[in-house]
């Protein structure tokens, strides 16, 4: 298990127990993440968790004696450690909307917005999307008032507003993009991201740089004496801000194409490292319904932040304190930004539902999805046709026990959300059935 990335500092000797002691809680969480042999059991985290709190409790109380509430160092770090991992084993037990699930997803934001202010190139649509998923879990919050620590409450909260105060400071400078130029910038965020993906495949796609080059030049081509114009002719707001990045896309375009994906070997490593790390979430992100236990995550989330937190004054170096080129920098800068995105996503994918009820979950949600889809179609000629979905449909209902869904004698959470999916099925089959009745019955009359 690797320590957080965050600088250490001289620890108080009166923290060396409390730090002993969350070491330990550590090490048990890594073992409770390590051990695929049976699901994760809310008793087995909540115990851990709660013991957690105690310690916060406890260095609360000696930095306040000391006057040091702010202090950071390797207690911090640690916890940082333990706090992420707890975070992820309640998004895994299905406690998605609790207090505790939301430490982790504060962090990916944290660094997504960091990393969005660092480009310097984002469009409206990614802010709308941090802002609602940060009132969502000010929701969560305040919901949690009664039942979690308010010291785990404060943490969070301050978390939170870190995260809006970089939000606010990133709204800026779109503040004064007019609603008829906007279009246009958003398509140049779009395709100054194509080119940054194209530039990372194994095998460099030319033609298709070549091509968002030529789009970036008709684009280009449409200003009249260096503006963008309205359909109205006149000149909208936001001018310098569409400028600077239709410039910045050509420069990349054409630097990307000189390199023809070739990177510097100075930082070979480092970027085969991250185009794995990116590989990786980019599967899982496809399989994430089936496979994806999200304490896995978490190794990601290390690994990204190591990286990120080895640059110097934001520039990567080479061991000789040579820095990297802009191609280089660049590159490596997406791959991180796209990476961390890729956590985000998964993380916001989660179900709020156990990850022994996952199986049961995930083949709800398939047989739904092709209900669906045969409404959609116009339904079925003959009730006949909905047998194997009413089969599977009582195959998964005859699983409960006396209502609940049970792994031995525990009760796992999410009974809530995979009920509620099991009756709209059992609703959307019903619904097909009838129609295919009336429509035989209609068939019949005439």
């Amino acid at each position: 298990m690797s320590d957080s990335p965050a600088v250490q500092a001289p620890l108080d000797p009166k923290e060396q127990p409390i730090l002993d002691r969350i070491l330990s809680i550590r090490d048990k969480l890594s073992l409770l993440k390590q051990d695929r042999s049976t699901y994760i059991k809310s008793h087995d985290v909540l115990g851990l968790y709660e013991s957690l709190i105690e310690q916060v409790q406890l260095l609360n109380v000696i930095r306040e004696e000391h006057d040091k509430p702010l202090e950071q160092n390797r207690v911090d770090s640690v916890l940082d450690d333990c706090f992420q991992l707890v975070s992820l084993f309640f998004l895994t037990i299905g406690r998605n909307n609790e207090a505790p699930a939301v430490y982790s997803m504060t962090s990916t934001c944290k660094r997504l917005l960091d990393h969005l202010k660092e480009a310097a190139f984002y469009s409206p649509k990614d802010l709308e999307h941090v802002t609602q998923k940060l009132d969502s879990m000010q929701d969560t919050l305040e919901r949690g008032e009664e039942s979690h620590s308010p010291h785990l409450l404060k943490l969070l909260g301050n978390r939170l507003d870190t995260c809006r105060n970089q939000l606010a400071d990133l709204k800026l400078p779109l503040a004064d993009l007019s609603p008829e130029l906007t279009p246009t910038y958003e398509r140049l965020v779009s395709i100054l991201r194509s080119i940054s993906a194209a530039n990372t495949r194994p095998k460099f796609p030319a033609s298709e740089v070549q091509g968002f080059r030529d789009q970036l030049l008709e684009i280009q081509a449409t200003m009249v004496n260096g503006k963008f114009l309205a359909e109205d002719s006149t000149t909208p707001a936001g001018q310098k801000i569409a400028t600077d990045l239709l410039n910045r896309c050509l420069l990349w375009s054409e630097i990307v194409l000189a390199r023809q994906g070739k990177i510097d070997e100075r930082f070979k490593s480092i970027y085969d490292k991250l185009c794995d790390i990116r590989n990786q979430l980019d599967r899982l992100s496809i399989t994430q319904a089936w496979s994806l236990r999200e304490t896995d995550l978490y190794n990601f989330q290390r690994q990204l932040d190591r990286i990120d937190e080895s640059r110097i004054n934001g520039n990567f170096e080479d061991s000789t304190g040579g820095k990297a080129d802009l191609h280089a920098q660049r590159t490596l800068l997406y791959l991180i930004r796209r990476s961390y995105a890729y956590i985000y996503t998964l993380i916001i994918a989660s179900e709020p539902v156990s990850e022994a009820l996952l199986p049961v979950f995930n083949q709800l949600q398939t047989l739904r999805r092709c209900l669906v889809e045969v409404k959609r179609s116009g339904g079925v000629s003959s009730p006949r046709e909905l047998y194997p979905y009413s089969m599977k449909l009582h195959s998964i209902d005859n699983m409960r026990v006396d209502g609940k869904f049970m792994v031995g004698s525990d009760v796992p959470e999410g009974q809530g959300s995979v009920n509620a999916l099991l009756a709209e099925c059992f609703d959307l089959n019903y619904d097909l059935r009838v129609e295919a009745e009336d429509e035989g019955e209609d068939g019949k009359d005439s």
